[in-house]
């Protein structure tokens, strides 16, 4: 396997803990390049990305005294020229994308259709329901936890993840029980994002700013387990980690200020918690 390059920054990474942060990036980065190559993204194309990234990145993130760091500094950490870091600079910023927003709105309303006494029995039984009424419809759903989003926009995007379903009685019927896109590949390739750099973000914080407090980043796994086990276990974890899920949903919506106006405090955080169940053959029999 190829290793890092040291880069010209101070003070310089040992040479030990550059082949330990060569090792993990490319296990980190072995099945991004899969789904990459699956959608026929180039090595070039990646590269390019990620040259923008490091210049992005530097120049926000690893100024001085406060303030964003200058081209010279930002070609400095990065390896790349001046030239380049301009070149950089001046293409337009990369916006984010629009999938993210819907995301969280969307997985807001179905939380809320989930926990909602108003919209079910509030312990995780959504009730079917009509498009219009003051309190009880999908409509006043949406409007609840969703703020001024059009709500035939909100339901069609649902509709077409495959997370809700319109029933013969006119009613609205929600199919998942939390917003994970059936359908839509790209929503999918967002949360991809999302959620990995999440991941990642907290794996750095505990490492590099030596916290007398670490973010909590757990997982359970055993390697050798029968398939006929591997299967009981999905089951089992999707069940208890749904139920922990909405637990903490309710918890923290009723200090979220766009669910809950009356709440008071300083500073906005975005805070939160993830669980994935993740599943890897070691064998070579298929039976």
């Amino acid at each position: 396997m190829t290793s890092l390059r040291l880069g010209n920054t101070f003070p310089r990474m040992p040479v030990h803990r550059a082949r330990s942060l060569s090792t993990a990036t490319a296990t980190l980065l072995k099945p991004l390049v899969r789904i990459l190559l699956r959608n026929g993204v180039a090595a070039k194309s990646v590269y390019e990305l990620l040259k923008h990234l490091y210049v992005q990145v530097g120049k926000e993130d690893f100024g001085i005294d406060g303030k964003k760091a200058t081209v010279s500094r930002v070609a400095i950490l990065t390896g790349l020229t001046r030239k380049e870091v301009q070149v950089i600079l001046a293409r337009p910023g990369r916006q984010q994308g629009h999938y993210e927003e819907g995301y969280n709105r969307a997985a807001r309303v179905v939380t809320g259709w989930l926990r909602d006494a108003d919209f079910g029995d509030g312990k995780g039984h959504p009730a079917p329901l009509p498009m219009t009424g003051k309190r009880t419809s999908f409509t006043a759903l949406v409007k609840r936890y969703s703020g001024d989003i059009p709500v035939r926009a909100l339901l069609d995007e649902l509709v077409r993840v495959g997370a809700v379903k319109r029933l013969k009685n006119g009613r609205v019927g929600l199919v998942t029980r939390g917003y994970v896109p059936q359908k839509g590949v790209d929503e999918k390739l967002a949360i991809l994002g999302n959620d990995t750099a999440d991941l990642i973000a907290t794996i750095g914080y505990n490492i590099f700013e030596n916290p007398s407090r670490p973010r909590i980043q757990r997982k359970v796994m055993y390697d050798n387990v029968p398939v006929e086990s591997a299967q009981a276990f999905q089951t089992v974890a999707e069940a208890r980690a749904q139920e922990m899920l909405e637990a903490l949903d309710h918890w923290l919506s009723h200090r979220d200020r766009d669910v809950n106006p009356t709440v008071r405090g300083k500073g906005r955080v975005r805070v939160g918690i993830g669980i994935y169940h993740f599943e890897e053959r070691l064998d070579d029999d298929e039976s």
